[in-house]
């Protein structure tokens, strides 16, 4: 295992800058996620660490020691690509155990270490087979494997789920992650994917045009967005957003958004008249049964069993509503929005950035 630092790493392609300077730290055994938009940067930083791009400026430490001009293959690292990269000619001990015959190293060690790697992954009966006779999720197993023979000091994975249908991801995820917490190995995955930031991540980054927008835990992420970028890219479905004007008076603090009053908890900062963007997750919101609060139409109602989607018209924007459980509310009736105060977010209509 081992610590991971990014100081001050940009990346070129010619004349176009892809990396802006980034700078974090990645402590021992943590599990870091980079998650950001498709052309953000995620996959050519963790290529960097990787020794598989060169490095423009800035330096990259694994273990406290700087490893820009280290080949690839001596940084002791191992990494799971999106597309497998199995050997087709192997079988899938031999794919598992390739590294360590490069190595030339021991028979015994590496009969054990392949052995380990198929018992924590379930592939013993899957050892003789070629990877043509697997399926998508067996690959990615296989793939797991080879890197875990390797015992590196830190794990990479490059989107390693997109190839998968979506049952088989939900299980791979919940694989991955207890891998890392028996293994306990330092482990830095790239996804465009939120939701397996959310639910793999000890910390998530998030990118945006090679810039680092918040490093924090995801329910920190979800909870308190730093800006309105962080706020819509975080959480499934995406959060309704409304311009607006905030209002700050003996009644408290609102935003006047679509000829509605919008509430919003205590307010450090803010002022009143300040254009600004309000922000209310779909699962915030709920519908009045007493009848009071902001006037919505209801456009289309999306039952998914557990819980039920309903968008909304407000005005001349459209807002999505989770609701848990069933509901009798058909399309073109008129409802009442509830909206509790404090799990609103206020974000500055010029920056983006958070309103505290």
């Amino acid at each position: 295992m081992a610590s991971v630092s990014f100081q001050k790493i940009e990346k070129n392609f010619g004349k176009v800058k892809i990396i802006h300077g980034i700078s974090f730290d990645i402590a021992d055994g943590e599990f870091v996620v980079l998650v950001g938009p498709s052309g953000c940067g995620k996959s050519t930083l963790l290529r960097m660490l990787a020794g598989l791009e060169e490095i423009s400026g800035g330096q990259i430490s694994i273990d406290g020691k700087v490893v820009n001009d280290l080949e690839s293959k001596d940084r002791d690292i191992a990494m799971v690509f999106q597309s497998y990269a199995l050997y087709p000619h192997m079988t899938v001990r031999d794919n598992m155990a390739f590294s360590l015959k490069l190595r030339k190293a021991d028979a015994d060690l590496t009969n054990k270490r392949v052995g380990n790697a198929a018992r924590i992954l379930n592939l013993d009966p899957l050892l003789e087979r070629f990877p043509r006779e697997l399926s998508g999720g067996q690959r990615q197993r296989v793939a797991m494997g080879r890197a875990i023979v390797r015992d590196p000091k830190v794990f990479l994975f490059d989107e390693p789920l997109s190839n998968l249908d979506a049952k088989l991801r939900v299980a791979m995820r919940a694989e991955i992650k207890a891998l890392h917490q028996r293994l306990k190995t330092t482990t830095v995955y790239v996804t465009h994917d939120q939701i397996e930031a959310m639910t793999m991540a000890d910390r998530i980054v998030v990118m945006h045009d090679g810039i680092i927008e918040q490093i924090g835990t995801p329910l920190a992420l979800f909870d308190r967005p730093a800006n309105l970028f962080v706020a819509q890219f975080i959480g499934s479905p995406a959060m309704n957003v409304l311009n607006g004007v905030l209002r700050q008076g003996e009644g408290g603090n609102w935003v006047e958004a679509q000829g509605s009053r919008w509430p919003v908890g205590s307010l450090k900062q803010g002022s009143d008249g300040q254009a600004v963007h309000y922000g209310i997750r779909p699962g915030d919101l709920k519908i009045s049964s007493a009848g009071q609060g902001i006037a919505a139409k209801v456009i289309v109602v999306e039952p998914t069993g557990a819980e039920t989607e309903l968008l909304l018209q407000v005005g001349e924007e459209q807002l999505i509503v989770v609701m848990h459980g069933r509901t009798n509310v058909q399309p073109d009736e008129l409802v009442m929005l509830e909206i509790a105060a404090g799990k609103a977010h206020v974000f500055d209509a010029v920056s983006g950035i958070r309103v505290d």
